[in-house]
């Protein structure tokens, strides 16, 4: 199985099953050829992201902090400071505002990752629930990089996507995604259910 993107969660330990630098340092290494490594940080210490971004020097550094704890601005001081360093942000999809606030890191981050939300938390995502891809719709609408939906998808989530052309363009992008072969063969599956 072919495989693009290998991320790894790093940090100082603030959340569950964060790795070391050090960690992540030799999970980097063994990544094959082909695939990029990919550093996700949950935390809002710009200082910290700076120090583990410094140290391994991912292909992507997903930045899934809650909006209101990292800001465009910041995200703009990293990308300065890693030219070379593609950013992926998490959005949190809740209602009307996160359409602006997607817009808002356009420019600024290579990628963006449509996410559920639950308000308080410190960071984008890991809910196991699904949100609403009529506002994932219409943020891929509104931006020009390239985005992921992300979210608690199952074989009826499948189905449901491919059945529906409306849906299918929410997902469609300028550039195609290439899909790994697993990823393939459960489309054909739950096209076939």
């Amino acid at each position: 199985m072919g495989v693009d993107h290998i991320g790894v969660l790093v940090g100082e330990g603030s959340f569950p099953r964060e790795q070391t630098i050090e960690q992540a340092r030799k999970i980097f290494a063994a990544i094959p050829a082909g695939s990029k490594a990919s550093a996700l940080s949950l935390s809002h210490d710009v200082e910290l992201i700076k120090r583990l971004t410094a140290a391994l020097m991912p292909a992507i550094l997903h930045l899934g902090a809650a909006p209101q704890h990292l800001s465009p601005a910041q995200l703009r001081t990293l990308k300065t400071k890693f030219p070379k360093v593609a950013l992926m942000r998490s959005i949190p999809v809740v209602d009307e505002s996160s359409i602006a606030l997607a817009c808002s890191y356009d420019g600024i981050a290579d990628w963006l990752l449509l996410d559920s939300y639950e308000s308080g938390d410190r960071q984008v995502g890991a809910l196991g629930v699904t949100h609403s891809w009529e506002l994932d719709r219409r943020i891929i609408e509104s931006v020009r990089i390239p985005t992921i939906i992300a979210g608690d998808w199952d074989q009826r989530m499948f189905r449901r996507l491919f059945a529906s052309r409306a849906q299918q363009a929410s997902i469609q992008r300028q550039k195609p995604i290439r899909a790994t072969a697993a990823i393939q063969k459960i489309c054909r599956r739950c096209r076939r259910s």
